[in-house]
């Protein structure tokens, strides 16, 4: 059964104001930008870069945390989702700076500042409003999922038109559409940041939650901590949302490695997801929670994802809420010891997918900093 939680400055310090009820103003030593990863690539006649991921960094004045905290923003988001809120507030990014830790940011291969390639990574898929609308910021209003009426904490409407959503949205960005070639890419990409940064503690959110699994099965020694926001789930298939009374429907397996489109290593060895089987639940753990996808027994281990602290994180009102215990039991089932912080359980409720955003956004990263610290220390 899952367990769940309760828990050398620069010569001129950067100042930025602080916000509203802040003890002083956040002093940055230093900051900056560089690429990870990508190599060069034929297209045509030319030569081009392809997989490369923009990295930028701040680091405080006042560091005190050992290890840089690495944050990979999910689909359609960019750093700007965690640099600061819709409504003004600080992000998760300056609640970790004033925590003493040095922050880098990654603008995920393809995306944004990282540069796109359609030659070398494919189509890219479209942030649609109706979507965002009904599963990130006013679920309430549609009741795709039994969790979603729970919703309570995005600031305003939620609804186009509303200044506070018209913010959020004008930040949503094209991706890159296939999920083997946006995982390969993001995997390289952060083996290539934390190999250039030494021991690291890796955030990740939604769909970067398969590159930060991968990425720490690559570099299970340097990565010293791993927060799944909301990420790495449902396993093996799709889960697909259609309201009551059916609520859940399972749509394509689009992890066919169990937590991921590409490779992963299991133990004993896996040579292609082809020998990996898979079974569902006969009947769900609750009548709120959708049906999970394990391994049939014996389950193959993943014995690099047991070398390091693992939390999943679960908003009470979002979609993941109905699935992101699958994650845990899936993980479990292969070995590994993950912190299930189910927020609502904990008694931080109303939280949807798009938390770092929302009304109570540091009580939640308030939980992560300090289960980071305990599991470091240990």
């Amino acid at each position: 059964m899952w367990k769940s939680a309760g828990a050398a400055a620069c010569v001129a310090a950067l100042t930025f104001a602080a916000p509203a009820g802040a003890a002083e103003a956040l002093a940055i030593a230093k900051q900056g930008y560089f690429f990870a990863g990508g190599k060069y690539a034929p297209v045509g006649d030319k030569q081009v870069m392809t997989g490369q991921a923009y990295v930028e960094y701040q680091i405080p004045e006042k560091r005190t945390q050992p290890y840089p905290l690495v944050i990979v923003p999910g689909a359609a988001q960019t750093a700007t989702n965690f640099n600061g809120t819709a409504d003004g507030r600080e992000g998760w990014t300056q609640y970790f700076l004033r925590r003493g830790y040095a922050v880098y940011m990654v603008e995920q291969p393809g995306r944004a500042r990282s540069s796109y390639q359609p030659d070398t990574e494919g189509p890219q898929a479209y942030p649609q409003l109706l979507n965002v609308q009904q599963r990130f910021t006013a679920p309430e209003k549609y009741n795709l999922w039994p969790q979603a009426h729970l919703h309570t904490q995005w600031v305003g409407t939620g609804l186009a038109g509303d200044e506070n959503f018209d913010q959020f949205f004008a930040s949503q960005v094209p991706f890159v559409q296939k999920p083997e070639v946006t995982q390969a890419l993001n995997r390289d990409a952060l083996v290539a940041l934390i190999d250039k940064l030494g021991p690291v503690v890796v955030m990740v959110h939604f769909q970067s939650g398969a590159y930060g699994l991968l990425a720490s099965d690559q570099r299970p020694q340097l990565v010293k901590a791993l927060i799944v926001v909301e990420g790495a789930a449902p396993t093996v298939h799709d889960i697909e949302l259609v309201g009551a009374p059916e609520w859940f429907r399972d749509g394509p397996a689009a992890r066919s490695w169990g937590v991921s489109a590409i490779p992963i290593t299991y133990a004993p060895p896996a040579r292609d997801a082809s020998e990996l089987a898979f079974e569902q639940q006969a009947k769900a753990d609750a009548p709120d929670l959708a049906k999970c996808w394990l391994q049939k027994a014996p389950a193959r281990q993943l014995p690099n994802l047991q070398k390091m602290p693992i939390s999943i994180v679960s908003g009470e009102a979002s979609f993941y809420a109905a699935y992101g215990h699958c994650l845990v039991k899936y993980l479990e089932q292969a070995g590994v010891d993950p912190t299930f912080f189910n927020l609502g359980a904990m008694g931080i409720h109303g939280n949807g997918h798009m938390m770092m955003l929302e009304k109570n956004s540091d009580q939640i990263a308030d939980v992560m900093e300090k289960w980071v610290r305990k599991s470091i220390a240990e």
